[in-house]
């Protein structure tokens, strides 16, 4: 299947999140407290996706307060952290969305994340992701993790169900 019928299929965006929605740094101030920076543009390109009617998941390694609220503002409600085996998940994810294979894309930066890249219809890396993840991939994006790479992502997925141009006039022509 080529990757344009992919990715107009898709009805389930998962992501990792540190190297993905982030640039993978994790900031400590003295209060002890994780901060992680996102980019605005991937939360409005995962925003523009759901309300095209496109689910949006997380699935990570890591649990983080940080990242619950960015999801929460976000209205992102399906969040597996603390996930140390990825693949696995995937059967997990099916009972719980009643998506199939087929509709499923994930995106992903690191080692971890080939496993469940492997199962998916459609696997997807940052331009900044290990050399194996990007070879693993079906599409490497020309953005790096927590720079743009979700939201090349949410455009390309909406582009190819023919979703963007109306988006797009709702912008420009201001209906």
């Amino acid at each position: 299947m080529n990757l344009q019928k992919k990715l107009s299929e898709i009805r389930l965006l998962l992501l990792d999140a540190d190297g993905v929605l982030t640039d993978g740094s994790i900031y400590y101030p003295a209060d002890g407290r994780e901060i992680k920076r996102f980019h605005v543009k991937d939360g409005f390109g995962i925003r523009l996706l759901m309300e095209s009617g496109i689910r949006v998941g997380i699935v990570t390694g890591r649990v983080s307060e940080a990242l619950r609220q960015r999801c929460e503002n976000l209205g992102i409600d399906l969040i597996f952290d603390g996930v140390k085996e990825k693949g696995p998940l995937l059967e997990t994810i099916l009972a719980e969305t009643d998506c199939k294979v087929g509709q499923i894309a994930f995106m992903g930066d690191d080692l971890p994340d080939i496993p469940l890249m492997h199962r998916v219809t459609l696997s997807v890396a940052t331009a900044d992701a290990h050399e194996a993840v990007r070879k693993a991939a079906d599409m490497v994006c020309s953005c790096p993790g927590g720079g743009g790479a979700v939201r090349e992502l949410c455009e390309s997925i909406l582009k190819a169900r023919g979703e963007w141009d109306n988006i797009l006039r709702k912008y420009t022509e201001g209906t």
